[in-house]
């Protein structure tokens, strides 16, 4: 789904010997790097509200093994991460980067898997081993694609305000796919959760004229089985446009690559004067000694899994618990508008008040709107909540990233002759954030289990609905009130970023070729 990224080749163009990479990039730089991640989140933001539901109602495996599912994917990506990160320290620079092939290579194979993850196969055992078995394949491959994606933003400028706008360009463009995603593959579930709800009065009425019970269970055997291959149809349709969608977007940015190539490093802009490297397992533990590194991803570890949480249980929150299912495609697609719309607001805001501050004030916005959903589940309320939740998916999103470089940053200057080892901090961020949300997503799937989720039901027992709403309201505002107190004790504030920047100054990178 990602082919987009040929948009950073031109072999063609020349790099000259010494680049400097502290100059000022340019819109057509930014919007080239930033439309890379787009087709990413496409698929992404298909699997994160959809696939839980995809799995119970359509491909019709039960609770139990849905949470396996969910939980062996995404703790199965979470350990891809470090070991991507370790084989692309080990990798040598080519003509075009470090970074590059492997987004080149796994692009290709990413494609295939994703279109058998929302593919039904004609058997019905086998089913939960299909699933798991391509839900690992494609969290394996899109680790290959997003670790070196991701830092590659420390190669576009050693600036950190160049870098802080390139990464909000390429939030907004990722929220955009976002919106896409959901938009595409919501007509899956759209189809879906009205499946027994639109037949049932048919039938009730039907059986009022003293229809014989074999009739009309043929007859309801006969409209469920068709209405349940056409969802099964739209999923295939909806990957299949998804998958145009990225190549059209890769084939009209082409003409742009020679743009941006001049600005991308394809050897170590930051190495030292000496080329003796570190080995991977001392620049590991170095990383893992670094208290900033870990103070920001333990608290972004909270906030990915409440924002996981609400993400993958507001649809069945909606269809369930709030019987908001003619609105639930729209509130979503209202939640990701609000976020594209914003993302500019909060880059504004962390240049203007510091990134630590929009962090807390972008995060806390949410938590007060989701506890007003549950207790008060109407359609007017639901759409004031989805525009004031799109600001904080928005700034849970760009924070992170914006604020990674500078943690980078702030390790170069403490070690300055370690070197090579952005993939180490970006897969190893991943890797803590995907495990700790594999294992929400499983829980969560697994309490609905224990509380009695009835697969395919029209309406769910009254213990579904109130851990639903556990899951959408409490759960997460824990979750988020446990981060921000970590953040509290991030260190790097804009006297830091501002001592780091002039210290930097004083020793500029030149690049070897």
């Amino acid at each position: 789904t990602i082919s987009i990224f040929f948009f950073f080749l031109s072999p063609s163009s020349p790099l000259s010997s010494q680049t400097e990479l502290g100059h000022k990039l340019t819109l057509c730089s930014k919007l080239c790097f930033a439309i890379g991640g787009a087709p990413k989140e496409v698929a992404a933001s298909a699997t994160a509200f959809f696939l839980q539901i995809y799995l119970l109602d359509i491909a019709q495996i039960n609770a139990f093994q849905a949470s396996m599912v969910l939980f062996i994917g995404k703790a199965w990506g979470a350990v891809t991460d470090p070991v991507v990160g370790f084989f692309i320290t080990k990798s040598r620079w080519t003509k075009i980067g470090r970074l590059m092939p492997w987004m080149v290579g796994c692009t290709p194979f990413l494609v295939v898997s994703y279109f058998y993850l929302w593919f039904v196969p004609p058997f019905i055992s086998g089913r939960f081993i299909w699933y798991l078995g391509f839900y690992c394949l494609y969290q394996t491959l899109i680790t290959c694609f997003h670790v070196p994606y991701s830092a590659l933003t420390m190669f576009l400028s050693t600036d950190q305000r160049e870098r802080d706008s390139a990464t909000a360009y390429r939030m907004t463009m990722e929220v955009l796919g976002t919106l896409v995603g959901a938009a595409i593959q919501g007509q899956i579930v759209s189809c879906n959760v009205a499946l027994f709800c639109l037949l049932q009065p048919s039938y009730q009425i039907k059986s009022k004229s003293q229809r014989s019970n074999l009739e009309l269970a043929s007859d309801l055997c006969a409209d469920l089985g068709v209405r349940l291959l056409q969802c099964r149809g739209s999923s295939r349709i909806a990957s299949e446009r998804i998958h145009r969608l990225s190549l059209i977007a890769c084939y009209s940015i082409l003409s742009h690559a020679r743009v941006l190539i001049p600005r991308v490093s394809v050897s170590d802009p930051y190495a030292p004067r000496t080329e003796k490297q570190i080995p991977f397992y001392q620049g590991f533990i170095l990383v893992m000694r670094h208290g900033p590194y870990l103070t920001l991803t333990a608290a972004f570890l909270f906030i990915t899994v409440a924002i996981q949480l609400i993400q993958s249980n507001f649809v069945l929150f909606c269809t369930y618990a709030a019987d908001l299912r003619d609105h639930f495609q729209n509130i979503v697609l209202t939640i990701l508008l609000s976020a594209v719309i914003s993302i500019p607001l909060w880059q504004w805001f962390l240049q203007r008040f510091g990134k630590k501050t929009a962090a807390f004030c972008g995060i806390t916005w949410i938590m007060p709107f989701t506890m007003m959903l549950v207790f008060i589940p109407n359609v007017v309320v639901a759409y004031v909540v989805a525009v004031s939740s799109g600001l904080s998916v928005a700034a849970s999103l760009l924070l992170p990233w914006s604020m990674l470089p500078d943690v980078v940053d702030d390790f170069r200057l403490a070690n300055p002759y370690s070197k090579g080892h952005e993939a180490i901090f970006y897969s190893f961020y991943v890797f803590f954030t995907k495990f700790a949300a594999g294992i929400s997503l499983g829980v969560s799937t697994l309490c609905l289990e224990f509380a009695g989720y009835d697969t395919g039901a029209c309406k769910q027992p009254a213990p579904v609905v109130y851990t639903l709403k556990l899951l959408i309201g409490a759960a997460p505002v824990a979750f988020i009130v446990t981060g921000l107190m970590i953040l509290l004790l991030y260190p790097i504030s804009e006297d830091v970023r501002l001592r780091n920047k002039v210290s930097e100054l004083c020793s500029p990178p030149i690049l070897h070729t």
